[in-house]
């Protein structure tokens, strides 16, 4: 497979609608990855980028800020935009093409057919953002559609949400290969996401609690699902009572295959989440485990 490293890079080409997308499309070769993205590019977009030089001759990125997943008074108006930049990110990271349309050319009229995410996209995220995994499936099986990959990568961030991709391929008989790529972190181990630019000082230091604790509960793994989850919950605890505080959603233990929460003699692999706001801010992290 490719490495940008090893060729000069170039601007990728750009298609603002589906049928620019379909021409230049026909001309990309060798096996084609797909890294969907919102834009507001970073370094955990850069990871992706990474995973899908690795896995294809070709790497198409999308930049589409989804409005099927924002429920009402989430930051869907003020989510940070700037196709500039993210241009000049997909350049660095080899991308051959850009795929950046409109709302109008994504959802041209009512969108009354969707995907069901099933009990699975109902809990956690679900249950704290009603429909948000349906938004989500729908687009990436529109993304999917339009750019045709071979295969497309996903980050463990969005735990749940790769989960859930991988069961819509299964189930549904999607020709495409999904692969992960490792929770990317910015340098002091808050988990990269485009939101903490939402984040003050101050928020910021109390928002690395999240990982402060998903920490302690993967140190605490041996002593089973209770240990990991109190380990956790004594550090999300403290930084409840912190300025400015951290007030949690959810700190869950699960299977990682199904995102049901595992009992206490669970064993398998699993995955430690943990959803908080800090501020106007809401942020999400989390570790896979082995127990």
């Amino acid at each position: 497979m490719t490495d940008a490293a090893e060729t000069p890079r170039s601007a990728p080409a750009l298609a603002c609608t589906p049928e620019e997308l379909a021409r230049l499309r026909s001309g990309l070769e060798g096996r084609v990855a797909l890294v969907p993205t919102m834009g507001a590019l970073h370094g955990g977009h850069r990871a992706l980028m990474a995973t899908a030089r690795e896995q294809a001759d070709t790497l198409v990125a999308s930049v589409f800020v989804n409005p099927l997943q924002f429920g009402p008074g989430e930051d869907y108006e003020s989510y940070p935009r700037d196709l500039d930049a993210d241009m000049q990110v997909c350049a660095e990271e080899g991308a051959a093409l850009v795929f950046a349309p409109s709302v109008e050319d994504i959802y041209p009229g009512e969108q009354i057919v969707r995907v069901d995410p099933g009990e699975m996209g109902r809990v956690l995220e679900g249950e704290f953002r009603p429909g948000f995994f349906s938004g989500v499936l729908t687009v990436v099986n529109k993304l999917f559609n339009l750019v045709r990959p071979d295969v497309a990568v996903f980050g463990q961030k969005d735990a749940q949400q790769l989960a859930l991709v991988r069961r819509m391929v299964r189930d549904l008989n999607m020709p495409i290969d999904i692969a992960a790529a490792p929770t990317m972190r910015d340098s002091d181990n808050l988990a990269s996401s485009s939101r903490n630019a939402y984040l003050d000082p101050a928020e910021r230091r109390s928002a690395l609690a999240l990982s402060r604790a998903l920490l302690a509960g993967a140190d605490a793994s041996v002593t089973g699902p209770v240990g990991i989850l109190s380990a956790a919950r004594a550090v999300l605890d403290e930084a409840a009572a912190g300025d400015p505080p951290v007030t949690v959603d959810y700190l869950a233990l699960v299977d990682a295959n199904t995102f049901a929460e595992v009992p206490n003699d669970f064993r398998g692999e699993a995955v430690l989440l943990v959803a908080a706001r800090v501020g106007r801010t809401r942020l999400i992290d989390n570790v896979p485990l082995s127990l």
